[in-house]
């Protein structure tokens, strides 16, 4: 045994020691020691989750709390029991198509009372559901509902979303679709309308029997990946781990008195699990929002009395880029819960909006752990202590990787290498043994190559199955975690491996920016990518003579040669994805080439030191330089 295991364990069975004597010998105990005890109470409370499925922990608020509100929703109130009785309406119609336990519908609709209703109703009879992002449109969308083998597709309201549906029908023979919100519109040929069956449908309760079958290792939904490198995959979410995922919020004590303002969309893990499924667990209140906004956010905030927020770290960047209000900290939000809340501006939030609690975590729709940052540590993303790590059933790991393959490299024995403190490391997980059946993993419900890129076998001794997140973590001397990059957002230029986040902050220190993309770029006769940068700029700011120079000036005081970008591009907007990641596929894809990019251009002008606007004849003559 190590030493610090003997000492801790020794320590450990000492009351008279006591915490002093642990933090003297171990400053950073006092953060595991957090950790440790809110994960015992997260795993006692999954663990009566348990007992009883989502649906009937709904169906239990429905009978002991019926007129309370379950729903905010554009100055509307929805109570438990109305939720309820328009739950029921869906179930019957579905039970009257044939539909039943293990069967799957997919369901495309946005934030709206609707979406709660329908995902409920078809939980009722034991019917998974898959959550279709409602942004996409051709091949990713027949994809998306297909890979699911749905028997049906059900269309929120919306022209937007019915055009893109009408569009496809002919890929979707087979599944019967059906449109929200026509009213007495005709349906397009192919589609059928759910308004009259609606209307027509009484609520009359569904039997708990007609579900009694399910299990905890049934299917309650497909929540689909960001599909960032190939078409999006539907990640099996069975009942067990739905809840799971829901009880996510305890981590900052939501509760049924708490009101949650949820604007991420329903449709991913982050806003449809942590928060949908964490708001009908204890019964709170859900603030829903049909789309962000950030110069409604914190009037909402307070009119609908709100004190639990979620976040993704871009939402705060654009909440601090809305001119300053003197009440921004005149709110009752007791608690953020979130992630990718960049170290950059994470005292900036402090500072401004004066949240008691920002509660980082990491995680992943297709994962098995969770990390989490409860110390308030600027940029930290979770822990990973040798003391946590001694008491994890089923160990994470930060090991060497080849940016390549974004695959572990291996030992001569064919092992994972761990790396040491501040060395960059790709992040792994041990699959625990409960969710391993006969050798197998099963990740994504349409892709087995998918699935199979995702295991490391033989990690640290044979037969261990490790996941592998494709995310590269740093560790720190007080063993807090730092987010560095993620496998793909990389470029190799000039022999050098770039983190673009790390890029990105640094580009981000110039006062006029509000945000800026970065990216690798193929240059002809050159190997790897040469750095290039998005920008979005703030309110009332313009990208003159003056600002590039500042723009020039500071990357090169704070950056590498290697990693400076060699190329910028003014965005009119910043270009997000409904989970407001920043999407670089389409950025990437057009470069710097003038006959795609109607954006302003702009190059790194050693000669002039500054960054000058590129002409298709300037591209020419710095291509050919020494770059």
């Amino acid at each position: 045994m190590k030493l610090y295991q003997k000492v801790l364990l020794g320590s450990a069975g000492t009351a008279s020691a006591g915490l002093v004597a642990w933090k003297s010998m171990f400053p950073w105990i006092e953060h595991d020691l957090k950790i440790i005890n809110v994960g015992r109470k997260l795993m006692k409370i999954r663990e009566e989750s348990m007992s009883s499925l989502l649906i009937d922990k709904f169906e239990k608020h429905v009978a002991t709390q019926p007129r309370k509100v379950f729903i905010e929703f554009e100055d509307n109130l929805y109570t438990f029991e109305f939720i309820d009785q328009m739950a029921c309406k869906v179930a019957n119609i579905a039970r009257a198509r044939g539909l039943g336990p293990r069967d799957c519908v997919a369901i495309m609709i946005q934030n709206e009372p609707a979406f709660v209703w329908t995902f409920l109703g078809l939980q009722k009879l034991g019917v998974s559901t898959a959550f279709i992002n409602f942004n996409l449109k051709m091949q990713p969308l027949i994809h998306s509902v297909k890979a699911a083998d749905p028997k049906m597709l059900i269309v929120g309201s919306g022209e937007s979303l019915l055009e893109s549906v009408t569009e496809i029908l002919d890929d979707l023979a087979g599944i019967k679709v059906f449109a929200q919100g026509l009213g007495s519109m005709p349906a397009p040929p192919g589609v059928e309308s759910f308004d009259p069956l609606f209307l027509a449908a009484l609520p009359t309760p569904v039997s708990p029997i007609v579900r009694s079958s399910i299990t905890m290792e049934d299917i309650c939904c497909y929540i689909y990946t960001s599909g960032t490198t190939g078409n999006p995959k539907p990640v099996f979410i069975n009942h067990a781990k739905a809840q799971g995922i829901g009880t996510a919020l305890r981590l900052v004590n939501l509760n049924g008195s708490d009101k949650l303002y949820t604007v991420l969309p329903l449709y991913h893990s982050a806003g449809g699990g942590i928060g949908f499924f964490g708001a009908v667990i204890p019964g709170a209140t859900m603030v829903l929002k049909k789309k962000f906004s950030a110069s409604q956010f914190w009037s909402d905030v307070r009119k609908h009395e709100v004190t639990v927020i979620q976040y993704i770290g871009e939402l705060f960047r654009y909440l601090i880029a809305q001119p300053p209000n003197k009440l921004d900290a005149v709110h009752k939000v007791r608690a953020a819960f979130g992630n990718g809340l960049r170290k950059d501006i994470w005292l900036e939030v402090n500072k401004r909006f004066q949240i008691p609690e920002i509660a980082e975590f990491f995680g992943a729709t297709e994962g098995t752990t969770l990390l989490l940052n409860l110390a308030n540590k600027p940029g930290a993303i979770g822990r990973l202590s040798p003391f946590l790590s001694m008491l994890d059933p089923d160990p994470k790991a930060l090991v060497k990787f080849d940016y390549g393959t974004a695959l572990p490299i291996r030992d001569k024995n064919g092992r994972c290498i761990k790396v040491g403190i501040g060395e960059p490391g790709l992040f792994i997980s041990k699959v625990p043994d409960i969710l391993v059946q006969n050798g197998r993993f099963d990740v994504y419900r349409s892709s087995k190559e998918a699935n199979d890129k995702k295991l490391v076998r033989g990690a640290f001794k044979d037969g261990d199955i490790y996941f592998n997140y494709g995310d590269v973590f740093v560790l720190d001397k007080e063993y807090f975690l730092y987010f560095q990059d993620r496998i793909g957002d990389t470029f190799r230029w000039k022999g050098e491996n770039v983190s673009t986040t790390e890029v990105a902050n640094v580009v981000t220190g110039a006062s006029f920016l509000e945000d800026a993309n970065v990216y690798g770029v193929s240059v002809p006769g050159h190997d790897g990518r040469a750095g290039m940068a998005a920008l979005t700029l703030k309110n009332g700011c313009s990208l003159g003579r003056q600002e590039l120079k500042e723009l020039y000036d500071h990357v090169c005081g704070q950056l590498p040669t290697y990693a400076r970008p060699l190329f910028l591009r003014h965005l009119g907007e910043a270009i997000i994805t409904g989970t407001f990641k920043q999407k670089k596929g389409d950025l990437v894809g057009e470069g710097y080439d003038h006959n795609k990019v109607s954006d302003p251009l702009f190059f790194l002008d050693a000669q002039k030191e500054t960054y000058s606007p590129l002409s298709p004849s300037d591209l020419g003559k710095f291509l050919q330089s020494r770059l």
